[in-house]
């Protein structure tokens, strides 16, 4: 009689089978919510509590949103968006990076920068937009700088905190054995900041999206999902501002998935400072 514990094959697909299962278990935990929403869409949407137009079921939403995206619509909105969104984004982590590294290494830094931040930050990125409209002019010149000037905020705070927390045992310790001020750098301060870091560029980038739409929106450009969205309202085509907030959803939803995730296996994860 075989013996299945001593059988390597046995136990080879007793694991994979527990680790398909735990993954189908995890998928099924994360859709959940979404079918639930969706669920309760369709049922307020088929109740008639609103008109149709108003609040369209989802089989209106995806039809609008698989001709859009037939006719070449959608998708050119949402590469004119990308690429704001991207260069923007892209600006203000060098910017929000640098700066904060440097408030949290220099008194001095902190001392002049941390007061402009504090009364700069907590005005919200639409009241910007006009005075950005006049410097720079309608389209692109306007919107790419705004979007890098409203996102770098969180990323500036968050990676001041950072540096400042990390903790003093673990720099001691490094020039205790040796290390000079650009290993102390490279392998003591941004390693330990690195999660807050993360965290403020997750901030950053759900504000250059509010920015982004917003300014879409008021800056005139001719294509973008913050026009299309706002083009919409203006004609009452709930089923186009529907299919593109969608598209932003899922645009964001991708990027914290393929991107922030990632980085964050290969790194703060990896290193230990956060748990997987």
């Amino acid at each position: 009689m075989t013996d299945v514990a001593a059988n390597p094959n046995t136990l080879e697909a007793a694991k994979s089978s527990a680790s398909a299962e735990s993954r189908l278990r995890i998928l099924l935990r994360n859709l959940l919510p979404f079918v639930v929403l969706l669920g309760l869409w369709e049922i307020v949407a088929h109740a008639g509590i609103f008109p149709p137009r108003l609040f369209p079921p989802l089989e209106v939403i995806a039809a609008t949103f698989a001709r859009l995206t037939a006719e070449g619509i959608l998708p050119h909105h949402l590469l004119d968006t990308i690429i704001r969104l991207i260069a923007g984004f892209v600006l203000a982590a060098i910017a929000g990076v640098a700066i904060g590294i440097a408030m949290g290494r220099w008194r001095l830094a902190e001392d002049i920068i941390l007061p402009l931040v504090s009364i700069a930050a907590p005005i919200p990125g639409l009241a910007y937009t006009p005075i950005f409209l006049l410097w720079f002019g309608l389209g692109n010149k306007a919107a790419i700088p705004l979007v890098a000037f409203v996102s770098a905020f969180p990323i500036i705070f968050n990676t001041w905190t950072g540096v400042k927390a990390v903790k003093e045992i673990w720099i001691r310790s490094a020039q205790a054995m040796g290390a000079d001020d650009r290993k102390l750098f490279v392998k003591v301060i941004v390693p330990g900041a690195l999660p807050y870091i993360m965290t403020g560029l997750r901030l950053g980038l759900a504000q250059s999206w509010r920015a982004l739409v917003g300014i879409e929106m008021l800056a005139a450009v001719p294509w973008g999902l913050g026009w299309m969205i706002f083009g919409a309202q203006q004609f009452g085509s709930t089923d186009v501002m529907l299919a593109g907030i969608f598209v932003i959803g899922v645009l964001g939803l991708a990027l914290e998935k393929l991107v922030f995730q990632r980085l964050e296996k290969i790194t703060v994860v990896r290193w230990g400072m956060v748990a997987s």
